[in-house]
């Protein structure tokens, strides 16, 4: 007896169909959530006010002690689990296609092309992600730089 062997095509993909988009933005437009990571971002850098429109204000420059302080704090005001995210987690919403900012402005307006603090220690030091060019390094954690919170979905 002969194994039978499945002939038919493989379907091909329904051309109408789009492809799911990776940021969606909160319909009162204060958060982004990341559909490759499953992050939950803060849409604008700390300082600013989100609307539905985009963001307004200056981003405030804290350090570390004070951006740390900061997440906990708004943690702890809208009862969401804010924190300053992992290297690896900022580093993924970095577009390297962009530069000045190196990130997607339609989904996080109003973000400086400057440096972002992470979580990620390294003794006196802290890890930065810069959306300048959206390179990665390290600076004294004394130093004043923007923050953008994230969460876990």
């Amino acid at each position: 007896m002969q194994n039978e062997t499945d002939n038919s095509q493989p379907q091909a993909d329904n051309p109408d169909e789009q492809p799911a988009e990776r940021f969606i933005i909160s319909e009162d437009g204060t958060e982004v959530t990341d559909n490759k990571t499953g992050l939950i971002w803060r849409r604008c850098a700390e300082g600013m006010t989100a609307s539905i429109d985009g963001c307004t204000g200056i981003p405030g420059a804290y350090n570390l002690e004070d951006a740390l302080a900061l997440a906990k704090s708004e943690a702890k005001a809208t009862r969401k689990a804010w924190r300053l995210p992992k290297v690896e987690e900022l580093s993924s919403i970095v577009d390297m296609s962009r530069r000045d900012p190196s990130i997607d402005t339609a989904v996080f307006p109003g973000t400086p092309g400057s440096a972002f603090f992470t979580a990620s220690p390294d003794g006196a030091l802290s890890w930065f992600v810069s959306f300048y060019v959206g390179k990665v390094y390290s600076e004294y954690s004394a130093i004043p730089s923007h923050v953008r919170l994230v969460r876990s979905s």
